[in-house]
């Protein structure tokens, strides 16, 4: 609809030409930007330009680009084609997963599915069906309870499809559920990351699980032991074989080296710090490798010798002494150390043993926010159950009209952050059903969901209607932490100021600022039914043998009314 005239030029008389200028200059290079992309892309795959217009880029993330372009059909209309451009460095398997995720589960009940696939080298274009979309945050408190509630429900259809086959999808989240608010239409899109479950119908995700082991411990930073009085998880405690010079630094990853040990000529295994460097959070997967001899080290190259030694006199049936080869073994033993045992379990330290042991191996992939506490924890067994996690935090940005609801900088702060909302003792019990225990130096209840978020989209009287910044800073005070621990500091800050935070949102350029009134369309939100909540409830299970399924929610009383 057109503007009045009078407010037209109104706001045209307000309006700073240095500022216009400045937009116009921002604008033209950011096309100029996006053509360029454009004439890579078709130079990279020229058969692209033989079946598409490319009109625009329209997405961008760390493992690929996603374009906007036309398919000329033979009936002569126009077709809108969503062109997703894989960085050249991707697992050739990887892709194959995705590809066949796309083509075995997609293209019903709100699953992305594949039209064409392009490939010219090593840089490989995905062409998929478009859907117009609009962004999550700029539609998030004008929604009503109702479309909340047919989001969520086509969210789970989606997750009970993909989860059928066996799929994982690991980056459950907003921008990658697209939503066409006037169609009513939805689609789950990015299968870039996606696992396999132990009975997968998917077969190349059969594979792509080891090879996301071995990613994950070159690509993902070390979020495993780390030995401060705030927040602590790690695993029970157990006897070491060998140990290696006590790390100096937690962010480390491991090559597994096999060898063959003491007078029992049992195979075991030893651990090799090899340190990498790691491009923020989003993993560019640019690395740098310092090699240490470390006195482990040494001794492995002298048993991989021994062993080489004794492979020879093996094969060639030479005629050295058994006697001769005891002592070159019983020499080799001296030099190992003791069997050491941990003697830091319980405590708000972690011991020279447990920082000597190699590093745990365990899929991290997915988004900062909307990891699980199984994630966060690093538990090697994960499941459906960690997309069902992250589809509850969507639903907690919807009840609560805050978004992103989680925002750490790394896992720790993310799991403490979870604290202050499902509660620390109730974390900690959940973590010891997955093997893991966790030391938190502050109790923090459980709030209540609906009250919480009740609270934040602004129905409760008793939230603050204005203030100049995070009340959560005056909890927190830095010149009283200078004699203490900085990283329990830092979890302590996290849990004491996240629930307070969460009422704030700062602008692009850092700065607190108030929210935009989260009742703009208060239909429904007047009288949220306890179902919400419960589900909610369900989804946020700290324990994922006990969360609810896709399937499960479906059925759940919050749908009740529904289509099934």
């Amino acid at each position: 609809m057109e503007e009045p005239m009078a407010f037209s030029s109104l706001r045209g008389s307000d309006r700073c030409p240095a500022d216009d200028s400045l937009k116009k200059y921002e604008q033209s290079v950011k096309l100029s930007g996006i053509k360029r992309d454009i004439e890579e892309l078709c130079e990279a795959v020229p058969q692209l330009v033989n079946v598409f217009k490319i009109k625009d880029k329209i997405g961008e993330g760390t493992f690929s680009s996603v374009y906007l372009a036309t398919a000329q059909l033979q009936e002569g209309h126009e077709e809108k084609i969503a062109l997703k451009h894989l960085i050249p460095t991707s697992h050739p398997m990887r892709i194959a997963a995705e590809l066949q995720c796309l083509t075995v589960a997609g293209g019903q009940d709100n699953v992305m599915g594949l039209k064409y696939c392009f490939r010219k080298n090593d840089h490989v274009v995905i062409a998929m069906p478009y859907l117009e979309h609009e962004s999550f945050l700029d539609i998030l408190n004008s929604l009503s309870f109702q479309e909340v509630r047919e989001y969520m429900y086509n969210l789970f259809v989606a997750l009970k499809r993909i989860h059928q086959f066996g799929i994982v999808h690991r980056d459950v989240k907003p921008s990658n559920f697209l939503y066409n608010r006037r169609l009513k239409k939805y689609a789950l899109v990015d299968f870039g990351l996606a696992q396999g479950t132990r009975d997968t119908k998917i077969e190349l995700l059969k594979f792509v699980q080891s090879e996301a082991q071995q990613e994950d411990c070159s690509r993902n930073k070390y979020h495993g032991v780390v030995g401060h009085k705030g927040l602590l998880s790690r695993p029970a405690p157990k006897t070491v074989d060998q140990q290696c010079t006590p790390k100096t630094s937690v962010k480390r990853s491991y090559t597994q080296v096999h060898i063959k040990q003491g007078k029992d000529g049992k195979e075991r295994s030893v651990g090799l710090s090899v340190q990498r460097s790691v491009f923020g959070e989003r993993n560019f997967n640019i690395h740098s490798s310092i090699s240490h001899e470390s006195p482990a080290e040494k001794l492995i190259k002298q048993s991989k010798t021994v062993d080489i030694i004794s492979r020879k006199l093996a094969t060639k049936k030479t005629a050295i002494s058994t006697k001769a080869m005891n002592s070159v073994m019983r020499e080799t033993a001296r030099s190992c150390p003791a069997v050491l045992t941990c003697d830091c379990y319980g405590s708000d330290r972690v011991c020279s043993v447990c920082l000597s042991r190699r590093q745990q191996v365990a899929p991290r992939a997915g988004t900062p926010g909307f990891r699980a506490p199984e994630v966060l924890t690093k538990c090697p067994d994960q499941t459906t159950a960690i997309d069902m996690w992250s589809a509850g935090v969507i639903f907690l940005s919807l009840l609560s009209g805050r978004y992103p609801f989680y925002k750490a900088s790394d896992d720790l702060t993310a799991l403490a952050q979870i604290m202050t909302i499902r509660g620390s003792r109730e974390t900690i019990q959940a973590a010891k059903a997955f093997g893991k225990s966790i030391l938190c130096s502050k109790e923090v209840p459980a709030q209540d969901l609906r009250a919480l978020c009740e609270r934040l989209r602004g129905l409760d009287s008793t939230t603050p209607k204005s203030a100049s910044g995070p009340p959560g800073n005056a909890s927190y005070d830095p010149a009283a932490s200078k004699n203490t621990d900085h990283k329990a500091s830092r979890v302590q800050a996290a849990q004491a100021q996240h629930s307070e935070d969460s009422l704030y949102k700062r602008d692009s350029d850092g700065y607190w600022s108030r929210p935009r009134d989260c009742t703009s369309n208060s239909e429904g939100w007047d009288s949220v039914p306890d179902e919400a909540y419960d589900l909610l409830d369900k989804l946020l299970d700290l324990n994922p043998a006990s969360r609810i399924t896709a399937e499960a929610a479906l059925l759940h009383a919050f749908f009740k009314d529904m289509c099934s």
